[in-house]
């Protein structure tokens, strides 16, 4: 015959993800004839909880741009730091709520990538592609069947061993 117990665990209660797209524009020293080259570095974030019940992911990233100048004759990199906020609605399982005591864990699935940059009267405009993913760890109760006390330990008997009760009178 088996019962049940509830055990309180911490468990993953939610878990969204969320790709965006966004536009930023630079101005560098130069006026640029062509963009050689582009990329992002130093994705920092963090995530916190909104009066809402949303999480809010805020960030930022550095944004670097190799371009030519001076009718493609030199070559500089302007670099720029750029702040970012998205909003998850992350759908909670069962009858949970987010709390003070829910953990938030974000993650880059996917790191933030120029998909589109284009010069337009010395301006560079730039589209950054990011993929985020959010999970919301909180306590939650599992049920487990326990069998009755049940001793699983075999027990040997040591029966087929002889003992001589003349042992020690004959080794004197």
């Amino acid at each position: 015959m088996s019962s049940f117990k509830e055990i309180v665990t911490k468990a993953v209660i939610g878990k969204a993800k969320k790709t965006t797209t966004n536009s930023f524009t630079m101005t560098p020293d130069e006026n640029p004839n062509t963009v050689l080259g582009c990329w992002v570095i130093n994705n920092k974030f963090s995530a916190t909880k909104s009066n809402d019940g949303l999480c809010v992911i805020n960030g930022s990233f550095d944004v670097n741009v190799w371009y030519s100048y001076d009718s493609d004759k030199k070559t500089a990199v302007a670099t720029q730091n750029f702040s970012y906020t998205d909003t998850l609605k992350v759908p909670l399982k069962e009858n949970h709520n987010l709390d003070d005591a829910s953990e938030i864990i974000v993650r880059t699935l996917r790191q933030p990538t120029v998909t589109n940059v284009v010069i337009d009267s010395g301006v560079v405009k730039l589209d950054v592609e990011k993929e985020m993913g959010v999970e919301i760890v909180g306590d939650t109760k599992v049920k487990v069947s326990v069998e009755e006390s049940f001793d699983d330990y075999e027990e040997i008997v040591d029966d087929d061993i002889e003992l001589n009760d003349d042992y020690l009178e004959s080794e004197n």
